[in-house]
């Protein structure tokens, strides 16, 4: 089918050189994460997409941020020229090195010395993209277009959000990133299934939507964010009673996806 999906965030290797470096411990590293998707997903393959997922964790290497979105603060000395380093990311404190964990509090005691970041770019970042343009690549020269479902979770409550969040987000970048049909189509999906939908609030689709989504070059995009109360404890990360039924639903999508791709994508 011409469908790839993808899971950046749901990495669980901690190297114990990161683990030493971290002034918090893993429980609270692992808040960051977005637990679980790549299993929630991994009926994906036996359909017929490909599922790419990355082992390492978000808090170690964030693959969907720029390569170099960097925080001068955190590392020795001064970053080079061309290192992003004013992006609303960085600035969050959440750029290809994140500086502070999902809790808000900083990461490391210390600064980093410019080479580790070259270091995690260079063994995690650029391998994920490699195999992620690579798959949308084969997939488009295929079928003649891809869609790529980018999946996320996301916390029971957004920081910097008053309303409860959504069972789910939807992220085409205001209409950008993929064709208009794909989104409706998600949408009604889950709107059927009595999910509660929300598009592009609060998350509108990160670098991974909007570098790779080009619905004019038959490239369509759509980030689905999913509520971590829906299938996991979030304070003891631990998967919960309906993260079957869950899982269940995410193979009816890819399923769903499959039978109307001609319509969505025109193949």
């Amino acid at each position: 089918m011409p469908l790839v999906f993808a899971s950046g965030h749901s990495g669980q290797d901690y190297r114990a050189d990161f683990i030493a470096a971290a002034r918090l411990d893993r429980l609270t590293l692992r808040q960051s994460e977005d637990s679980f998707v790549d299993e929630i997903f991994a009926g994906a393959p036996a359909q017929g997409a490909p599922l790419l997922a990355a082992r390492f964790p978000r808090a170690y290497c964030d693959v969907n941020r720029e390569a170099w979105e960097l925080d001068p603060a955190m590392f020795e000395g001064a970053l080079p020229a061309w290192v992003n380093t004013t992006s609303p990311r960085v600035g969050a404190g959440l750029g290809t090195i994140a500086r502070i964990a999902a809790n808000g509090e900083a990461i490391y005691g210390m600064r980093l010395p410019f080479a580790e970041a070259e270091h995690r770019v260079r063994r995690c970042w650029q391998p994920y993209h490699d195999a992620l343009r690579g798959l949308i690549e084969q997939t488009r020269v295929q079928f003649g277009a891809c869609l790529l479902i980018d999946c996320h979770s996301m916390p029971s409550q957004a920081t910097g959000h008053r309303r409860p969040m959504p069972d789910i987000v939807l992220g085409d970048a205001h209409g950008s990133a993929c064709a208009p049909a794909v989104t409706r189509h998600v949408e009604s999906f889950f709107a059927a299934r009595m999910y509660q939908v929300r598009r592009n609030d609060p998350y509108a689709g990160g670098y991974v939507t909007r570098h790779y989504g080009r619905p004019n070059a038959n490239i369509h995009v759509l980030q689905l964010e999913i509520a971590r109360r829906l299938y996991m404890n979030e304070p003891s990360v631990e998967k919960s009673g309906r993260f079957d039924s869950l899982s269940a639903d995410m193979s009816a999508l890819i399923a769903s996806l499959a039978d109307h791709a001609g319509e969505l994508i025109g193949v």
